[in-house]
């Protein structure tokens, strides 16, 4: 698939000492969307002289939030597919290869699944989702989709779900998931989940929400069909 048919949101806050790293390399593979969550450092200024596309929110407004910004950009610029990833150095770059192999091999979203996870909460909410939908890893950072998944629900969050809403979305819609094993580095700086308590607290209520909160499209829908 060619580059600038793939987009590559990246949410970021003050991660100036390893975006350029992982901008040079996602420019490979597609278009970089760095989304700036309200740094105080220069993770804009270094994003954009690397070659991303750089949104800005003026504050801190919350990792889904900057995704749904993320994903907007995408959709304006006519990409097919869009690809989610960490800005702190934990995710490869270079599975987003992989990663595009899986949408054009026929997934519709593709979900890394992490080779280690830190807190209880991230084990219980991959042992729900792992029963009741399959997915094994439903907080890794690192995804793909097909912007047409992302049309179909119209907006990527509507809850502060972690990066889960749109994945379960599909599940429940019958859109074809395949998951990819990954290796994650150790991140440098505090993890986006928060320290451990508010961290666990955000996690458990996301995956509460995600009980009933998650809509299916029409039944018409060709893909609940």
């Amino acid at each position: 698939m060619e580059r600038y048919r793939v987009g590559i949101v990246i949410p970021a806050l003050n991660e100036s000492a390893t975006i350029g790293e992982v901008v040079v390399v996602a420019e490979k593979y597609g278009v970089p969307i760095v989304v700036d969550d309200g740094s105080s450092d220069s993770t804009s200024e270094i994003a954009e002289r690397y070659g991303a596309i750089v949104v800005t929110h003026t504050i801190n407004n919350g990792y889904d939030f900057a995704l749904n910004s993320g994903f907007k950009k995408a959709a304006e610029l006519g990409v097919e597919v869009i690809v989610t990833m960490d800005a702190d150095g934990q995710h490869n770059p270079v599975l987003i290869q992989e990663f595009i192999d899986m949408i054009n091999a026929g997934a519709d979203v593709v979900v890394g699944i992490r080779n280690k996870r830190q807190r209880f909460s991230e084990h219980l909410f991959a042992w729900y989702t792992d029963i009741r939908f399959g997915i094994k890893d439903p907080l890794c950072g690192m995804k793909a989709y097909r912007k047409t998944v992302y049309e179909s629900l119209g907006y990527f969050d509507s809850y502060g779900s972690i990066g889960t809403e749109l994945m379960i979305f599909a599940v429940k819609n019958r859109f074809k998931i395949s998951q990819s094993l990954i290796s994650v580095k150790e991140r440098k700086g505090s993890s986006r989940f928060g320290q451990v308590l508010s961290g666990n607290f955000k996690i458990i209520s996301a995956m509460l929400f995600s009980l009933w909160k998650v809509k299916k499209i029409n039944p018409s829908h060709p893909k609940n069909q």
